[in-house]
């Protein structure tokens, strides 16, 4: 796998993991570290080639981030895109200016053929800039080979030295020929040979959790998931009987939910499954909690709590399982990236915990990666398909203070959305789509008589990777007919809204 490994240097650009999201399209395996990382660290990973990604800083104000300068010097493939252009012009001795006109959005760029970056595509395309600044003189031994109206050096490249650059985002879809332009540097350029594969990947892990896990016994975290359900299968294919999955029924969850998850993994997997009774626990530790934040971490540090009760009662246990995806530690913060949000079993953890280690076995996957190690797991395309669901469950669909009221409201409204989603046939092509019980309450009439009851909003997307998301347009006859029942339906609410914000600026879920 490090073979083949493109490293993502990380500016704080916000198409930071669309970048990863194409290389791994790829299928060429890609990491994201912070634009510090020492070139010590980067020389251990021995990467086929690297990317310095964009960011909002200016490359010529004071304190703007830089990276080690020797990294162009080590012979390894660099593509800079926006900000890692301009960087790369400055510490090579080229300059950096404001642009006479900044560019924002579609920009007609002219494109160099000849160029390795450019091979096989138009010469005329359709990019996407976002710049205030652009590189205005090119260092030694560079050649201009993009240009805008607006843009004289729109791309530049030092051949001999393997160091390409754009000032456009060709990992954006409105920039057309923009993955032939990563393949390009893939291939051509950093000699990848595009084997990331889901089966290798299954085969390392598998051999890689047997090792580290060595005669020891492991405790799965399972919520049941898409995320859990694959990590929990992949590590029993390792160590198989020596773990153990604990179901925590935290009161937190969907309508029904408990029993189809004990069903599948007790029944279908005869897995060693306990399910473990919670939901007062959960509850008493939530009472009077507004912040989002906090809930995450009360919950996060509540299920490690549980897991070790129950590692106690099992005799000695080793190590923690996890399902913690790549886009959960990288909106948790990658480096000096900003935390988006702390995910439950990232930043959520507590310091102190009772295992010798935890594993993540698809930490370095995206969503739909993750579901295609479940198919090659063989595991039942409901489990495969199922709707994403946050670990801290409704908790971070309630807005403002938890209550069991607040959560019957919100499981009995999200139980029609998604049955009216299922009834209009169209829950295959809805990435994730749920109810929220939004902290306000607003005026109405019911019975001819004045209400002051809850607000519910509902929330579905389009995605692929859930990095980036766009609102599904549902159509407005299943709209009205959800909202029609969660208000007749559902005591407590009397009007209903839909989230038509796209992620971003916007994440998928509200808290």
């Amino acid at each position: 796998m490090k073979n083949q490994l493109v490293l993502i240097l990380d500016f704080g650009g916000q198409y930071k993991q669309l970048i990863a999201r194409r290389v791994r399209e790829a299928e060429v395996y890609c990491e994201i570290l912070p634009y510090n990382v020492s070139i010590n660290r980067i020389k251990s990973l021995n990467p086929k080639g690297i990317i310095l990604t964009g960011g909002p800083a200016s490359v010529n104000e004071e304190g703007a981030p830089v990276c080690d300068r020797e990294l162009f010097e080590l012979g390894i493939p660099i593509l800079g895109i926006c900000y890692g252009m301009q960087l790369m012009s400055v510490m090579l001795g080229g300059e950096v200016a404001g642009a006479k006109h900044r560019e924002y959005g579609r920009t007609e760029v002219r494109l160099d053929p000849a160029s390795k970056l450019f091979h096989g595509i138009e010469p005329v395309i359709s990019s996407w800039m976002s710049h205030t600044y652009c590189v205005s003189k090119v260092p030694e031994g560079f050649r201009v080979t993009a240009s805008s109206d607006n843009c004289a050096i729109a791309a530049m490249e030092d051949e001999r030295r393997k160091l390409y650059s754009v000032q456009f985002h060709p990992e954006v879809e409105h920039t057309s020929s923009g993955r032939i332009m990563l393949e390009n540097f893939l291939y051509n350029i950093c000699s990848c040979s595009g084997d990331w594969k889901m089966s290798s990947f299954i085969e390392n892990t598998v051999e890689e959790i047997r090792r580290r896990v060595g005669n020891g016994e492991a405790l799965c975290a399972l919520s049941g998931g898409v995320d859990s359900s694959v990590a929990a299968v992949l590590v029993h294919k390792a160590i198989g009987d020596r773990l153990t999955c604990i179901f925590v029924d935290h009161g937190l969850l969907r309508k029904n939910e408990t029993e189809q998850v004990e069903s599948v993994f007790r029944d279908k997997f005869n897995m060693n499954f306990i399910r473990v009774h919670a939901g007062d626990r959960f509850l008493g530790r939530l009472a009077g909690v507004t912040d989002p934040e906090r809930k995450r971490k009360i919950i996060g540090e509540e299920f490690i709590r549980v897991f070790e009760e129950q590692a106690r009662k099992l005799g000695e246990i080793d190590y923690l399982v996890q399902g913690t995806i790549y886009p959960d530690v990288v909106e948790s913060g990658v480096g000096d990236s900003a935390v988006i949000k702390s995910h439950h079993n990232v930043g959520g953890l507590p310091l102190n915990i009772e295992f010798k280690g935890i594993i993540e076995p698809l930490r370095n996957l995206f969503k739909d990666e993750v579901r295609k190690v479940g198919s090659e797991l063989n595991l039942p395309e409901e489990i495969i398909s199922r709707q994403p669901f946050p670990g801290p469950g409704l908790a971070v669909r309630v807005i403002g203070e938890i209550t069991r009221e607040k959560l019957d409201i919100v499981r009995e409204a999200d139980h029609i959305f998604r049955e009216e989603i299922a009834k209009a046939k169209l829950a295959n092509d809805i990435s994730q789509y749920f109810a929220v019980l939004t902290s306000l309450r607003s005026v109405g009439v019911m019975g001819d008589e004045r209400t002051y009851d809850h607000v519910i909003a509902l929330r579905a997307v389009m995605t692929t990777d859930y990095m980036t998301a766009n609102w599904a347009r549902i159509p407005y006859d299943v709209l009205e007919k959800v909202s029609g029942r969660i208000v007749n339906e559902v005591k407590g609410v009397n009007r209903v809204v839909y989230d038509i914000t796209s992620k971003p600026p916007a994440t998928i879920e509200w808290e």
